[in-house]
């Protein structure tokens, strides 16, 4: 892959995190992603072309909205950004090929959820199953699974669903309620996409992620005992590590062994 190419992507990149900053806002209200089209909250214009270049309308208009100057979140561009970065390092990781396809897909994805669950505490059945679906059908066609565990193709996919949907129903079936449901059925998803064994690679990092912040988060008193600290994003952004760099970790600890 050329530095040209993966400039593009990163530009396609900023593309579909616009895209993505729509379905995160309107998903956990329960509104369409196809209609309305874009429209500033504050007055309900209807923004133009130029209003929705991603990035650089938010720079050119100084986060503001052009018609009645209300302040335009900074989650935007920071999820365009993101989704630009993610992309351009998908693109160097896989080069042109089905699993870059497959990764962008799954990218896009863990990136809803890690926002939708940060902004708002919730982890959406409509976008989890849906991810299932996809992740099951993605199976067939990703290859380092077998390179992992030869010879098993899907069921290294079911098997890691398996394990992560139990391995974390367990905790919140004894924190009645200190867990949400949500991260249950997001830890089958990991399990979907990363498959049997770098599912336990992705959980031990989310859980390992979580709760280094949560101590910090609760030494500093930014967070009380009592306010919950959202799961769901430390268990998609582990996902998409082990996502890049599974294969990778896994044959270090194998040379450990």
């Amino acid at each position: 892959m050329t530095a040209l190419e993966i400039v593009l992507f990163a530009l396609l990149g900023l593309a579909v995190g616009s895209f993505l900053n729509l379905c995160i806002d309107r998903l956990p209200l329960g509104k369409s992603i196809i209609s309305p089209p874009s429209h500033c909250d504050a007055c309900q214009q209807r923004l133009k072309t130029w209003d929705l270049v991603p990035l650089f309308s938010y720079l050119w208009l100084r986060g503001r909205c052009r018609y009645c100057g209300a302040h335009i979140p900074r989650r935007l561009p920071l999820v365009e950004l993101a989704t630009a970065l993610l992309f351009a390092l998908l693109s160097w990781q896989y080069g042109l090929s089905l699993q870059l396809a497959i990764a962008l897909i799954y990218a896009s994805l863990f990136l809803v959820i890690f926002v939708i669950d940060l902004e708002h505490g919730l982890v959406l059945d409509k976008v989890v199953y849906p991810g299932m679906a996809l992740a099951f059908v993605f199976s067939f066609f990703w290859p380092w699974r077998e390179l992992v565990w030869p010879d098993i193709g899907v069921l290294s996919a079911l098997l890691g669903g398996a394990i992560g949907f139990g391995l974390i129903l367990i905790p919140y079936l004894i924190s009645r309620g200190g867990m949400g449901g949500g991260d249950v059925k997001l830890a089958g998803l990991i399990g979907l996409v990363t498959g049997f064994p770098l599912v336990f690679f992705a959980l031990f990092l989310g859980i390992l992620g979580g709760g280094l912040v949560a101590i910090a988060l609760l030494i500093s008193g930014v967070k009380s005992r009592k306010e919950p600290i959202p799961f769901g994003p430390f268990l998609a952004a582990a996902a998409m590590v082990t996502l890049i760099w599974g294969p990778a970790m896994y044959q270090w600890y194998i040379g450990l062994l």
